[in-house]
């Protein structure tokens, strides 16, 4: 049976791009009428953000007005909320909104921040902590997205024509939905041992690859260079085997006693649980005691005065000394002649 539906499309010309984004206005409302419910969003802010926010608080409401969103700063409890209003005419401008508050609380500045209202771009907040345990390996991988000099930042930057802030446990992203996706693929990559630089090589090579209409519908699998996960075999450290002579014995090893045998030789077994634990008491003051007294021999060496050198006189000093001495000596006895 053949359509009905078959009408001319006088607006369906060659030269139209079905493609294009067409800006939502005022006058796409068709109703006219403010929304049924009001919708609003709030997110939470750390306490250094604080100052900045106070500072671009005036910008952020007055591009905010322009969209028909009202925004508030919660300073006692940290917290920024943004929430439709009559004049809102776009359904999708609070959705904008809450990203603008989200990208504010994770340290993007505000003249970076206020792009995320243009309808071409979005963002993404990648949570990298808890790809690694260990915090010297986290703080390593993700310096190797900054690279040296932020070089490998910016090489990213350019390929993937995204906004990219790495900040404490997450990475805001902010740019084309294409450039987003290859941003998270990248950004997990490195925190799971795989190098940026790698992606990197891969997206050049790709870009190159666009500029030819040649190659618009074939496979380009076999331009993209394959690494391989080289896993390097470590050396175990040799057993040193003890090549002395072992005497042969029919006889099997003497037992080793258990824990109760021993407590029965000690006495310890047929002590109450009361006197038991005093008794670990006491081990345990005794070795705090033993080792308190290490430490205040330790303290102690501090205190001490060190040796100092004996002082020797030099030799003219010591014959100066011996002639007024020996000149003392005659001047007593004279004396003590002339008194007899």
């Amino acid at each position: 049976m053949p359509s009905t539906h078959n009408k001319d499309k006088p607006w369906d010309v060659e030269g139209i791009d079905k493609w294009k984004e067409e800006p939502f206005l005022p006058e796409d409302n068709k109703s006219g009428q403010p929304f049924l419910e009001e919708s609003s969003f709030a997110t939470l802010f750390p306490k250094y953000r604080e100052g900045y926010l106070r500072e671009v608080w005036g910008d952020v409401t007055r591009a905010l007005d322009t969209k028909g969103i009202a925004c508030v700063l919660d300073l006692v409890e940290g917290s920024m909320t943004v929430k439709t209003t009559r004049k809102t005419y776009d359904p999708a401008a609070i959705l904008k909104a809450r990203d603008l508050i989200k990208l504010l609380s994770r340290s993007v500045p505000f003249p970076q921040a206020v792009k995320i209202l243009q309808d071409d771009i979005a963002c993404d907040v990648i949570k990298i902590g808890n790809f690694v345990n260990n915090k010297d390996r986290f703080v390593k991988r993700r310096q190797r997205l900054l690279g040296p000099n932020g070089n490998t930042l910016k090489a990213l930057e350019l390929l993937t024509k995204c906004y990219i802030l790495v900040q404490g446990n997450t990475v805001s992203v902010m740019g084309p939905f294409k450039g987003l996706k290859e941003c998270r693929r990248i950004v997990e990559d490195c925190m799971k041992n795989i190098h940026p630089i790698y992606h990197i090589k891969e997206l050049m090579i790709k870009r190159e690859l666009a500029q030819k209409p040649e190659l618009a519908n074939e496979d380009w699998s076999r331009f993209l260079p394959q690494f391989k996960k080289r896993s390097v075999a470590r050396k175990k450290p040799a057993k040193i085997r003890d090549t002395k002579e072992k005497t042969y014995t029919p006889f099997p090893p003497a037992q080793t006693p258990r824990k109760i045998d021993l407590q029965i030789e000690s006495g310890e077994y047929f002590l109450s649980k009361k006197d038991k634990e005093q008794n670990k008491l006491d081990e345990k003051r005794e070795k705090r005691e033993a080792a308190k007294a290490e430490k205040d021999k330790e303290r102690a060496k501090d205190f001490i005065a060190p040796k100092e050198p004996i002082y020797k006189p030099s030799s003219e000093t010591s014959s100066k000394k011996r002639k007024t001495t020996d000149g003392d000596e005659t001047k007593t006895k004279k004396s003590k002649k002339s008194a007899n």
